[in-house]
């Protein structure tokens, strides 16, 4: 098989959640342009349905997948209304900023709901089809805070730190069944998410300096990772996490 040919997802399905902004959207159009068929998910109808059609105006093969990945129910009938997925990519999550001791038991688990719970209940229901078909490919969106800890955002990093434990899980679970789960780590990139701490002069001035690279990342490159690990070039790779981060995991 040629190199071009090892990446081409063409005939697949990729089901990529919380992709209507940001990193989600940047993965869906990349898995898109390398030839899949990219299944948008968001809550909202209408701005899935937007997404859809900037996607498909761009010569993308995308389809509307709202459904809150969060609700069990919801979750089924999407994934029941989608037929075969091939690739899912759990992007869907969240943060909060304050001290640890002012969260709420409510606030740790709404973030928990979303972040570690969510890449459950829908790997859940995509992953049987992929067992009956003998392949698949489960991508979570992990981040440096699988490895590091930041003040304030102490929620959010337990819960990148237990999807890159359930990423080893879902290798040891399914990996005999022709399933690679592999996790992407993003570095801190350039998006909605990270508009308030862009805009701190001091904190921008910060990572500049504490990353190798000396610059925020774009979502493109982190979207051509998600791409490898889509692809059948990635067919020996599993229960591993790719830190795209400019360096930031490998340093002191």
């Amino acid at each position: 098989m040629s190199n071009a040919a090892l990446f081409d997802l063409t005939g697949r399905t990729a089901l990529v959640t919380g992709s209507t902004h940001g990193l989600g959207e940047a993965i869906a159009r990349a898995l898109g342009a390398a030839g899949a068929r990219v299944a948008v998910n968001g809550r909202t109808p209408e701005t899935v349905s937007e997404r859809v059609a900037e996607l498909t105006a761009d010569g993308i093969d995308a389809v509307a997948a709202p459904f809150d990945v969060t609700d069990e129910e919801a979750v089924a009938a999407g994934i029941e209304g989608l037929g075969a997925v091939d690739v899912l990519v759990n992007n869907a999550g969240m943060s909060q900023r304050k001290p640890l001791e002012q969260f709420t038991l409510a606030e740790w688990q709404r973030i928990f709901d979303l972040n570690v719970t969510a890449a459950f209940l829908v790997a859940r229901a995509v992953v049987p089809g992929m067992i009956e078909r003998g392949r698949g490919k489960v991508i979570n969106v992990c981040s440096v805070q699988s490895e590091l800890a930041r003040e304030t955002i102490a929620p959010y990093t337990a819960t990148k730190g237990a999807l890159k434990n359930l990423t080893k899980a879902m290798c040891a679970d399914w990996a005999r069944h022709g399933i690679q789960a592999n996790g992407i780590g993003p570095g801190y990139f350039a998006t909605r998410m990270t508009d308030v701490l862009r805009s701190d002069a001091e904190f921008d001035a910060w990572l500049r300096k504490r990353v190798p690279a000396g610059r925020w990342g774009e979502p493109a490159e982190l979207a051509v990772a998600a791409v490898f690990l889509a692809s059948a070039a990635s067919d020996f790779v599993n229960g591993q996490v790719i830190y795209v981060d400019g360096g930031f995991t490998a340093v002191v």
